[in-house]
């Protein structure tokens, strides 16, 4: 099969072995793959691996022990736990400390023809929802994530640091359930692309180093994230942080401490309420995709995915 590949530089490999199911895995066909910030960062040193890249997908299952999901269009989450150990034990597989994450940790991931992944991991994807929607469903359960964390209430103020995919994605889901919600990113343009009644766009220079934000959800991924939510949150507030970035940053941790502000990190989401939510349309994730290429074209499109005026960059296995 065709994959992309990381051995410490990015390689296109016309012939690599494809993957065989084992017991309570499934084999899928990928449809779409999306390039994520996280990929990007692997390519820079972040997480050490080496292997196919790739967590965001839609695909079809062509085997699976019993014949169950066989033909579903799937989406699958990421994390692989043991399943044995006391994390695991405790419901914290996401956590397991001997875990393999698709694409990113010790799984090879969804930039090639076919993926494995454990029955246990995919969802169906509802009739309505297209495979264009379908490839945004682990981001975008990433920002539901934030919602099972804290809480939003009406009245809460929010501002989300970044404008590119996890922003954009993070201030659709937010944003209804505040009444004062604002977007902080470099592009206007990138911004505008969020049709929000009542959404506030600041552009980062323009950012007023006033405390005046209940919550502060850093997207940039950018290692400056921090340090600009610090700034901007309120005396015991909440930051919640979502970037991951190969190169760290010294950061000055005593506006926190002073302002006894919580810090949350946040990571994977609920798979079953971004499917939901894009079914129901009540988020938009068209305006995201900046360009698509065939796995032919995989290279070209990375060196396009790392533009700073492209969001969303597919993989698309029909082309």
């Amino acid at each position: 099969m065709k994959a992309l590949v990381f051995d410490g530089a990015l390689k296109l490999i016309e012939d690599y072995p494809d993957p065989k199911a084992g017991p309570g895995e499934a084999l899928v066909r990928v449809k779409l793959a999306g390039i994520c910030n996280t990929d990007i960062e692997i390519t820079r040193g972040y997480m050490d691996f080496r292997g196919i890249l790739g967590h965001e997908f839609v695909g079809v299952v062509e085997e699976a022990e019993d014949g169950e999901l066989v033909g579903e269009r799937v989406v699958g989450e990421i994390n692989l736990p043991c399943g044995s150990c006391p994390t695991c034990r405790k419901g914290l597989g996401n956590h397991c400390p001997n875990r393999k994450v698709l694409g990113i940790q010790g799984h090879p991931g969804a930039f090639a023809e076919f993926l494995t992944l454990p029955t246990a991991n995919l969802h169906v994807v509802p009739e309505g929802v297209s495979d264009d929607e379908a490839v945004f469903v682990e981001p975008l359960a990433a920002a539901c994530r934030i919602t099972r964390q804290i809480q939003i209430e009406p009245e809460t103020r929010v501002c989300v640091l970044g404008d590119g995919k996890l922003g954009l994605l993070a201030v659709q889901v937010l944003a209804p359930l505040a009444a004062g919600t604002t977007l902080v990113g470099k592009s206007i343009e990138k911004m505008s692309r969020v049709g929000l009644p009542g959404l506030e766009r600041v552009l980062t220079d323009d950012l007023e180093d006033t405390p005046r934000f209940d919550v502060v959800v850093d997207c940039t991924g950018n290692p400056d994230g921090l340090t600009t939510a610090m700034r901007v949150v309120r005396p015991r507030g909440t930051i919640v942080l979502k970037t991951t970035a190969a190169a760290g940053k010294p950061v000055n941790l005593a506006p926190i401490v002073v302002g006894e502000v919580t810090v949350v990190g946040s990571r994977c989401g609920p798979f079953d309420e971004a499917l939901r939510l894009l079914d129901e349309g009540k988020v938009a994730v068209a305006p995201l995709v900046s360009a698509r290429f065939g796995i032919d074209r995989a290279l070209e499109a990375f060196e396009v995915a790392q533009r700073p005026d492209v969001l969303k960059v597919l993989i698309d296995f029909a082309l």
